[in-house]
């Protein structure tokens, strides 16, 4: 074919993969020589399945932890997949979930991040290392406890916490990102009600999580972001390691990943200790120092003060947007994990300024990727793009 490469045409000649006769199977490879067994036996196969893993697992975990069941407690009864337990697929369902995904382009700490900082993605990603680091060592369901890790941050809007600031004068009670992700942005998933619980509550201002799995998260996620917050504030110039306080360079020192060793151990060694999820005075004054730091000096320094600022008024003026034109709204398909809202052309948009227009319209925009709603306060509401927040540029297309 034109244009046709050695490099493509090297590629298209492993369409079909390999042929083993004597197996009567397809191989990725050639040159394959990998064999798992070279018998099959019934006991092997016994192995194999999910029930025998959660008697597996009922016997190897902690007295504590939470078991998996069958299809687990859902809002909705499923038949129990045959291989996976119900919170392998929780974890599953999430990592293939539209809001998931959108956490690639949303804020962390600096909006619209270059390269090397982080995104909401790779902090989710970092709190499950975290967590599940914690949770294997104290014979804790991993599942579990990455289900809730990966999920716990997906009801943030764009523009990081500014976002709940600017939603909340719409949202009764307020805008909390928590309780949202499980009961908005994932409910479509019909998940599990202890990785639900685990999301909607992972957040230290919220009631405690109903599982050791959901508190090893929320003790992860503080772990996490005080130290990767940091490490990208004095990659960017902003901070140094001088200004970090005595407490935190004597107990875990200045880079990251003597940070997260020292605070994981903390966790892991109060956990076997005395059975409570939990971590010693010494590395808890540590990690609340460290945080404090990080309040004064990355996220309260005035220029991110102005950030926010500006991503609230962006925000709220595209909800009043969407809010008076609720047909402009798209609908999710099903079962995505995605939190667009209730509008869509037709007679079943809301009616324009209602209640439930406003509900879809924080939904939809809560929903949004930084550059997404960005570059719609642009095109659709002629925003000055010169006003929108430092760090974000786009065509109004």
């Amino acid at each position: 074919m034109e244009g046709e490469t050695e490099r493509s045409r090297s590629w298209a000649a492993t369409m079909d993969g390999t042929s083993a006769p004597s197996a009567g199977v397809r191989l990725a490879h050639a040159d394959s020589t990998a064999v798992v067994w070279v018998e099959r036996t019934d006991d092997l196969d016994r192995h194999l399945d999910r029930a025998a893993r959660e008697a597996i697992e009922d016997r190897e975990l902690a007295p504590g932890a939470t078991r998996s069941d069958a299809a687990g407690r859902r809002a909705v009864d499923e038949v129990p997949d045959p291989w996976r337990t119900c919170f392998e697929r929780d974890r599953d369902r999430i990592l293939h979930a539209t809001a998931f995904r959108r956490l690639a382009g949303k804020t962390q700490v600096f909006v619209f991040p270059h390269d090397h900082q982080r995104t909401r993605l790779t902090h989710a990603l970092e709190v499950a290392q975290v967590a599940t680091s914690i949770a294997r060592a104290c014979r804790l369901n991993t599942a579990l406890t990455e289900a809730i890790a990966l999920g716990h941050d997906c009801g943030h809007g764009p523009g990081g916490h500014a976002s709940e600031d600017a939603l909340s004068p719409y949202v009764e009670g307020g805008f909390d990102h928590a309780p949202w992700g499980a009961d908005v942005s994932l409910a479509s998933l019909n998940l599990c009600r202890e990785t639900l619980d685990g999301i909607r509550n992972h957040s230290w201002s919220r009631p405690a999580p109903a599982t050791p799995e959901g508190e090893v998260v929320s003790w992860a996620d503080r772990i996490a972001y005080v130290c990767h917050d940091f490490e990208d504030a004095v990659g960017s110039g902003v901070v140094t390691p001088s200004i970090l306080p005595e407490v935190v360079r004597r107990s875990c020192g200045t880079r990251r990943g003597r940070q997260l060793g020292a605070f994981i151990d903390a966790v892991v060694t109060t956990i076997l200790e005395t059975g409570r999820v939990g971590m010693d005075d010494e590395h808890a004054a540590a990690l609340s120092a460290f945080r404090a730091c990080n309040y004064e000096h990355i996220y309260l320094r005035p220029s991110a003060v102005d950030q926010g600022r500006a991503v609230v008024r962006v925000l709220q003026a595209l909800v009043e947007h969407y809010a008076d034109q609720p047909y402009a709204i798209p609908v999710a398909p099903s079962g995505t994990g995605g939190s667009e809202g209730t509008g869509g052309s037709g007679a079943g948009s809301p009616a324009a300024g209602s209640p439930e227009a406003y509900r879809a319209a924080v939904a939809y925009v809560a929903g949004m990727t930084d550059r997404y709603a960005f570059s719609r306060a642009v095109a659709e509401i002629g925003w000055d793009p010169g006003d929108l927040p430092v760090g974000i540029g786009v065509s109004g297309r």
